[in-house]
C-alpha cells in the first residue's frame, strides 16, 4: 500500500473515533428532535383548534375535513402524535358534513368552461 493511501485510511479512522465526531453527529441529532417535538405540538396545537370550533359550530365542510385530516392530523399522527388530538378527530369525524357556502375550484373550473 502507498504512503497516501496509509495515510488517508489513518485520517479517516482518527476523525470516525474522535469524540469531537459523534459529539457533532448527538448535536444534529438532538437539533432534529427539538424540531420535530416543535412540529408535533404546533400540529397538535392546530388540531385541537380547529377540531373544537367545528365541534363547537356542530358540523363540517368536506373541504374542511380534508384540510384537517389529510394535511394536519395524518402527518401529526405519523410523527408520533397521539393523545388529546385523536379523541378531538373522533369526534369531528361524527360531525354532520355540509356543502361549503363557497364554491369549490371543481365548480368554478366547471362554470369557467360552460
Amino acid at each position: 500500500m502507498n504512503n497516501a493511501l496509509q495515510m488517508t485510511i489513518t485520517i479517516v479512522c482518527s476523525v470516525l473515533a474522535s469524540s469531537g465526531f459523534w459529539a457533532y453527529i448527538q448535536r444534529k441529532s438532538d437539533k432534529k428532535d427539538l424540531q420535530t417535538q416543535m412540529l408535533i405540538g404546533l400540529g397538535h396545537d392546530r388540531i385541537i383548534y380547529l377540531g373544537m370550533t367545528y365541534i363547537e359550530r356542530g358540523w363540517i365542510t368536506q373541504d374542511e375535513y380534508e384540510n384537517l385530516y389529510d394535511y394536519l392530523y395524518k402527518p401529526y399522527e405519523a410523527m408520533g402524535g397521539n393523545g388529546s388530538a385523536k379523541q378531538v378527530m373522533e369526534n369531528v369525524k361524527r360531525l354532520e358534513i355540509r356543502r361549503s357556502p363557497y364554491p369549490s375550484r371543481r365548480e368554478t373550473a366547471n362554470e369557467n368552461q360552460q
